[in-house]
């Protein structure tokens, strides 16, 4: 795999992103598993101190092949959990300065710890998440997210809007798209022939117009189309089978048609619990964003602001959101 360049952004200072970010370094550098990448991390320094201190991991200082690019100012690190106007502003000026790597060539991939809308939206930046940030900057037309757990991968038509929206959000334009980028990030991750479900809309779809007539009507002639253009696309259907087909490895990838849908399979197999305490004991996954002129991975998980300060925090996902950044960065070059 060819050497590449990444740049790992912050997220919320007040959160577990600063914590995973050293486990993950960590880890890594300690496996000999960095001479594949060179990294930087958009962030405080001073974020980044504290939760060294806090929880005596190595400083960021002691990864001495590991670029700061520092947005921070100078400003005292946030107390862990206490999220603000202040983490939101931080953690959308390492967005910007992770776009602005990439955008000038330093860089080849993106992967960004979580930040918490909450207080994005209290520093005045006015997005749903990560993924429509990230469009505005680098001026992608239509995001999808991907969410992956191994080789369980499920892209989205639609996310972050009321359910009530999703049977006008879900044109046949938007089908089309999300599909065909779902085909083509398969290939980049070394699928040769990518084999897509996509799941219905309505309960078993539609039960030939009974319960709807969406999938009959809208998504049906889109997925006919498709194939007749070359791509590999069964359905709709239904939800409530699709992803254990997947599973057993029928499909590479399900086209999922609203956030739940998709979210709750990739997140039950990520997300291990001990049955005893009913406490994490890690998490697993990425999301992957398909359809911006830039490469960004991201962890499958929130902010975990209960949990932050406390070391107990895993970097599994980040590590694994590395990976995924490295590969899709090594097949575009």
């Amino acid at each position: 795999m060819p050497l590449t360049r990444l740049c790992i952004t912050m997220g919320d200072a007040a959160g577990i992103g600063p914590e995973i970010i050293l486990k993950a370094l960590r880890t890594l550098r300690s496996g000999g598993e960095g001479e594949r990448s060179q990294i930087s991390v958009a962030g405080s320094a001073k974020a980044f101190d504290a939760a060294a201190k806090a929880m005596a991991l190595p400083s960021l200082q002691s990864f001495g092949d590991v670029e700061l690019i520092e947005v921070g100012g100078g400003a005292e690190a946030p107390a862990f959990g206490q999220w603000s106007a202040q983490t939101g502003d931080l953690a959308y000026r390492a967005i910007v300065a992770a776009v602005e790597a990439q955008r000038s060539g330093r860089t080849d991939a993106i992967v960004t710890a979580p930040l918490s809308k909450e207080a994005l939206h209290l520093a005045g930046h006015h997005y749903p998440g990560h993924t429509e940030l990230l469009a505005a900057l680098t001026g992608g037309a239509g995001p999808v997210m991907m969410l992956a757990h191994g080789d369980f991968r499920v892209s989205h038509v639609t996310t972050h809007i009321p359910l009530e929206q999703v049977p006008t959000k879900a044109t046949p334009e938007r089908l089309a798209r999300v599909v065909t980028l779902t085909h083509q990030t398969l290939i980049r991750l070394g699928v040769d022939r990518p084999r897509i479900a996509v799941a219905a809309l309505n309960p078993h779809a539609g039960e030939g117009g009974v319960l709807g007539r969406y999938d009959i009507d809208v998504a049906a002639p889109v997925l006919e189309k498709l194939r007749a253009d070359g791509i590999d696309v069964v359905g709709p259907v239904p939800g409530d089978t699709v992803f254990v087909k997947m599973r057993a490895r029928q499909f590479d990838a399900v086209v999922a048609m609203y956030h739940d849908q998709g979210h709750i399979p990739v997140k039950l197999l990520g997300f291990s619990v001990d049955p005893k305490t009913g406490a994490w004991e890690a998490l697993s996954g990425v999301n992957i964003t398909l359809g911006l002129p830039i490469i960004r991975t991201s962890v499958d998980h929130g902010t975990a602001f209960d949990i932050a300060g406390k070391g107990i925090a895993s970097e599994r996902s980040l590590i694994e959101a590395i990976e995924y950044a490295e590969l899709l960065a090594s097949r575009k070059q």
